[in-house]
């Protein structure tokens, strides 16, 4: 989540303004403030001095913070006589604008969950025919070269010579003759329970002339599948002859797995691209669930619809879907609201009046926009979606919970560098700077946050572009400040300093399996190489690799790579639990 907390635009901003205008948190410093700040300020004795850009960094007298910037005093002051607990914090209407600090109400809303998986394309089964003969004969000709040719409704399809036909129609024949309307409905009848068609009858009762070889036609426009004769086959009853689709719809089998099948029902809509068509998107619904899941991959199946009127969907496609799920109504918060830390969540409850306080919550699920809140907030309540990481700061100093660095820190003292990920957002060439989102760096005690970082000379600041995504090493001096001085880009275009293997070894539990589509879901172990924390990822599956090995609850030792925004599961072996544990 982003704090956007600009530290290059602050400070270009204060040499600009000749310094005026520097916040603080409880009150507004120094000589130049008015009588009434004044007044308020002699109140109270300053608790502490915190660094303007620093908010851990902290003294209990005036001075310069690690950026050379004056230090700015803390001040305890009454809440308006509203006891709101521990934690609960003042900060002035001009703080909170130099702050950019934005709010947003908690509110009862419709969680969007998408589930994405991939899918196959196949016929529409309900529009599917095959074609049998009624009657033993000959193909005398055929009309249909190949599977795949397009025919339309009343194409000829074959000709077939069959004794039956010829003798059926010379008993329609005799009964006109002989004028008894019971023989010749009879064998009109007939006539049509082998299937002759509709305009071989009528000729015949114009023309009185039996006809050898009949011909058949198509019931249905679409495409020939499964052709299975040739011109002089002798057929029989039973046997199909050809199979016909149509493709104006199409179907698309796809499977998900069995934590998510709560979230499916019939008539979801449906989003599906193909790699084909880049770029074009199809829209469609969810038009069957399967009632069992599959034994062995723990998956369960799912029938999607699409139009395909301009037949571009072609049977045995391969598609990547999304099913948009539809979930009860929760409480709905900004994503960029929540702080994550390593032991719980919080946000930062704007009380009114200039007063903040952050609090514990329980977070659910989460999509592109909001996080579900299970806990810790009501609807109605005030959350703070901008700078809340620097009011959570100081909430946190005097809050019902301990803060993330706790007294064992001068025995465990935090990493010099660490590596994390991180977005770039903007860059500044001339200054060797560039502007990122990056996650969350437990070591350093810093929540997800956007941030302007310096660029050490030894790393290629050509190799950088916003919009990318990659892997950055930081590093802390004993000044507090802080540089990128290594990047690792994870499609493998990696700079000065990085290393290039794009792959890496880890271990982990299968929860699932989905055979067809060559991908496992794994709980897998922490990865140090990149600074990932252990999680619960989806792997494709190299061609190379046995498919048999992995069955849910395996303990697994395995390598991967990542190509192509995806992770690929190249080698594996079996192993213990303990040797999991044990890493």
């Amino acid at each position: 989540m982003s704090k956007n907390i600009n530290v290059f635009g602050l400070l270009v901003l204060g040499v600009a303004l000749g310094a005026v205008g520097t916040f603080s948190y409880l009150s507004l410093s120094g000589s130049g403030a008015d009588t009434q700040h004044s007044v308020s300020a002699a109140q109270d004795e300053p608790l502490y001095w915190v660094a303007p850009m620093d908010p851990n960094y902290t003294s209990d007298k005036p001075g310069k913070s690690p950026m050379g910037m004056d230090l700015i005093p803390v001040y305890k002051k009454e809440l308006g006589g509203i006891d709101a607990g521990p934690g609960t914090i003042m900060i002035s209407p001009e703080v909170v604008n130099n702050l950019g600090v934005r709010t947003a109400k908690v509110e009862l809303g419709l969680l969007h969950t998408k589930i994405e998986t991939v899918g196959y394309v196949k016929y529409d089964e309900d529009q599917l025919i095959h074609v049998h003969p009624r009657v033993e004969g000959w193909i005398e000709k055929l009309y249909v070269k190949a599977a795949g040719d397009r025919v339309t409704v009343g194409q000829p399809l074959y000709e077939i010579y069959s004794p039956a036909l010829v003798n059926a129609q010379e008993e329609y024949l005799l009964a006109l003759d002989r004028n008894n309307s019971r023989l010749i409905q009879a064998s009109r009848n007939r006539l049509k329970a082998l299937q002759l068609p509709k305009n071989a009858i009528t000729e015949l009762k114009r023309s009185r002339k039996v006809k050898q070889n009949i011909t058949f036609f198509a019931p249905q426009g679409g495409v020939v599948d499964n052709l299975n004769i040739r011109e002089g086959f002798f057929v029989k009853p039973g046997n199909t002859l050809l199979s016909i689709g149509s493709l104006d719809q199409v179907w698309v089998d796809a499977e998900i797995f069995e934590r998510q099948s709560s979230l499916v029902s019939t008539g979801l809509a449906v989003s599906m691209t193909l790699d084909y068509l880049p770029g074009k998107i199809w829209q469609g619904k969810v038009d069957y669930v399967y009632p069992t899941l599959d034994g062995k991959t723990r998956t369960l199946r799912v029938r999607l619809r699409f139009d395909n009127t301009q037949w571009e969907l072609k049977p045995n496609m391969f598609a990547q879907v999304t099913i948009h799920a539809k979930g009860e109504e929760v409480l709905l918060v900004p994503k960029e609201a929540i702080i994550r830390t390593g032991s719980s969540d919080r946000v930062v409850l704007a009380l009114g009046e200039g007063r903040y306080k952050s609090i514990a919550v329980k977070v659910g699920r989460y999509d592109e926009k909001f996080a579900e809140i299970l806990s810790g907030v009501s609807a109605g309540d005030i959350v703070a979606s901008s700078a809340q990481f620097l009011l959570d700061s100081e909430s946190s100093k005097t809050s019902d919970f301990k803060r993330m660095n706790s007294q064992d820190e001068d025995e465990n003292p935090a990493p010099s560098t660490v590596w994390v990920e991180a977005s770039i957002n903007s860059l500044m060439a001339g200054h060797r700077m560039l502007n990122m989102d990056h996650q969350a760096i437990a070591e350093w005690d810093w929540p997800a946050m956007t941030m302007d970082f310096t660029v050490a000379d030894s790393v290629d600041f050509s190799a950088l572009q916003p919009g990318l995504t990659l892997h950055v090493e930081l590093s802390k001096s004993a000044d507090g400040n802080v540089e990128v001085v290594m990047i690792h880009i994870p499609d493998g275009d990696i700079s000065q300093g990085s290393d290039s293997d794009n792959s890496a070894t880890t271990s982990g539990v299968v929860n699932s399996v989905m055979v067809d589509h060559r991908m496992v879901n794994i709980s897998s172990g922490p990865i140090e190489k990149w600074n990932r924390p252990a999680a619960e990822v989806n792997f494709m599956v190299s061609d190379a690799v046995d498919m048999s090995v992995f069955k849910v609850g395996a303990k697994l030792h395995f390598t991967f790579e990542a190509s192509d925004g995806q992770f690929i599961i190249t080698t594996i072996k079996p192993m213990q639990m303990s040797d999991i544990s044990g890493e």
